[in-house]
């Protein structure tokens, strides 16, 4: 039997997690769920040479992957010591393909941590997030997606912006953007066998301030990491499933530990925005509807 047997469907889980979202919404006290927190003194005020994990997952998305695992040798940390974890499932081969390439490159500073999971955990973004937190050794914890590329001193001013802090939660007060691009961008195609180091060119990239620690931008300080974990309170985030999830614990984990996050100054933190959402399953027709929301809430986002 898998580590993580999908659960039988249950009439209540719709109910459920609509009740989540709107608990995180705010509806509902997050002490109901994670009573006690650690007290922001008691975290570790962290100088020096820092280590800083960070945590992505990849299925059908090697495309994306390459450009963040690329980054991380193209524009190398000097001054933090950096964990590359990236969650994944053997069914995928493009990406166990991606990820022996890069097995293969050594970067100083740099420690390439692959973690296989059956597809039914890598489906709950949050199962993989919570293994990563309890067990990470660091001294904070970037939960991010692979579509996020970490270039140009990046890593280096986390670490300076990082310096004695005892923040639960931090996030980059900008980053660079590509537009919605369709399938058939060069961008989305770039080689990949074999597969090989590649680059985004910045101008396709505009800026965007943030307000909040979104989803691939949630720095978490290791001490809260450990000791409440990823959504593991809310037993509903732990469920494996059969298709892929859309990740509203990221507003969840938020909640949780009742902060937007604290904006810090993190240049060279750049994403690549698409239309279609490979990872998802189901039929044509779900799919286009899935594509056409992305770009009505990008164009309300403006």
């Amino acid at each position: 039997m898998s580590e993580y047997p999908i659960p039988e469907p249950r009439w209540s889980d719709g109910l459920q997690g609509r009740f989540l979202r709107l608990a995180a919404s705010g509806l509902v006290s997050a002490r109901w769920f994670l009573p006690n927190l650690p007290d922001q003194q008691s975290l570790a005020a962290r100088t020096g040479r820092l280590h800083i994990e960070i945590v992505s997952h990849c299925w059908n998305y090697a495309h994306m992957q390459v450009y963040q695992l690329s980054s991380l040798v193209l524009f190398p940390p000097k001054d933090v010591d950096v964990t590359m974890t990236v969650f994944y499932g053997e069914e995928d081969k493009e990406t166990v393909e991606l990820l022996d390439f890069f097995a293969q490159q050594a970067v100083p500073g740099v420690t390439w941590n692959w973690q296989k999971l059956p597809k039914q955990a890598l489906f709950r973004r949050a199962i993989g997030r919570n293994l990563a937190a309890k067990q990470s050794k660091a001294d904070w914890v970037w939960f991010t997606d692979c579509d996020l590329l970490f270039r140009d001193n990046c890593l280096d001013a986390l670490g300076a912006a990082l310096q004695g802090r005892q923040d639960s939660l931090v996030f980059p007060a900008s980053e660079y953007c590509t537009g919605l691009l369709t399938p058939d961008e060069p961008l989305l195609s770039p080689p990949m066998s074999p597969p090989q180091l590649v680059d985004a060119d910045p101008a396709l990239f505009s800026r965007f301030d943030k307000d909040r620690a979104t989803g691939p931008l949630q720095i978490t300080h290791g001490d809260i990491a450990r000791a409440v974990g990823y959504c593991e309170s809310l037993p509903y985030y732990q469920r494996p499933s059969a298709t892929w999830c859309k990740a509203y614990e990221d507003r969840a984990f938020r909640w949780l530990l009742r902060t937007q996050g604290t904006a810090i100054q993190v240049p060279g933190v750049y994403r690549i925005r698409h239309v279609a959402k490979g990872r998802y399953t189901g039929s044509a027709l779900n799919t286009g509807v899935r594509s056409a929301l992305r770009r009505a809430v990008a164009r309300l986002k403006g």
